[in-house]
């Protein structure tokens, strides 16, 4: 009986893991502007650090 299930359970795993393999070929054009808004997002942010670098040293 368990080892039934455990077939059951490692099949049904499989399967989803090559469902997700399969999904992630290929990059939409969702998936390439979503990176550009992250780039740009984390050079606005290291924009805003360094803004905030210089402050912090004209304030010392």
């Amino acid at each position: 009986m368990m080892d039934r299930k455990n077939r059951i359970v490692g099949a049904v795993v499989a399967g989803m893991l090559i469902c997700a393999l399969a999904a992630c070929q290929k990059e939409g054009p969702a998936e390439k502007a979503g990176k550009e808004i992250d780039k740009a997002m984390s050079s606005a942010g290291n924009q805003i650090q360094a803004a905030g670098d210089k402050v912090r040293e004209a304030v010392n």
